[in-house]
């Protein structure tokens, strides 16, 4: 659909602007086809550099949370590597966002860690360079903006070995089934309404 605007310059001497919006249909299709759905769009987001062994953990989990079932359009797969501040519009445009993630909790045992909407620790900062945006500072910005999605979940692991190259290791493999069962389980909750 496109709406035009004119607006007109008063000005003696010069030209009115006639402006174009467009406006997107995409998301104006038949609720029905949503089969009643209370979380409309979910999006599922895994950070981390893949070229430091477990670091790359939230990404792989998203990979393979991915490829164990035949998931519906509504849900969107995002492999968010270190993009920072490019990553605001997945987590601002969805109804429910899921992050995997390699994190460092307080407790600092080595398993997989859940946190959900308020209990997401105010301490991540996980960032590769001081001028990349982490995790906190885009849900910061989200809740700022007024688009923050109804119901956030953080899975993660610490991890064991940051070596360059090496992909993650066996802990973190044997985490990795874990965090993406768990993953798995609340999407068809969130799913199910």
């Amino acid at each position: 659909m496109v709406d035009v605007v004119d607006l007109v310059n008063k000005t003696p001497g010069t030209k009115s602007v006639h402006i174009l919006f467009f406006t997107d249909q995409s998301d104006q299709s038949d609720p029905t086809d949503q089969k009643d759905l209370k979380v409309k769009k979910i999006n599922v987001v895994g950070l981390g550099n893949i070229l430091f062994g477990d670091e790359g953990f939230g990404v792989e989990a998203v990979r393979a949370l991915e490829a164990s079932a035949t998931w519906p359009e509504n849900i969107r797969f995002v492999d968010g590597g270190t993009q920072g501040i490019y990553l605001l519009d997945y987590f601002e445009s969805c109804d429910a966002l899921m992050v995997f993630d390699s994190i460092i909790p307080v407790e600092y045992e080595a398993k997989v860690y859940l946190y959900r909407n308020d209990e997401l620790p105010a301490f991540i900062h996980r960032k590769m360079s001081a001028h990349q945006m982490g995790l906190s500072e885009l849900l910061a910005v989200a809740r700022l903006h007024g688009r923050f999605p109804g119901d956030v979940v953080l899975i993660g692991a610490p991890p064991y070995d940051l070596g360059l190259g090496n992909g993650l290791s066996e802990l973190m493999l044997s985490h990795l089934a874990r965090a993406v069962g768990i993953g798995s389980e609340i999407v068809q909750k969130w799913l199910e309404g």
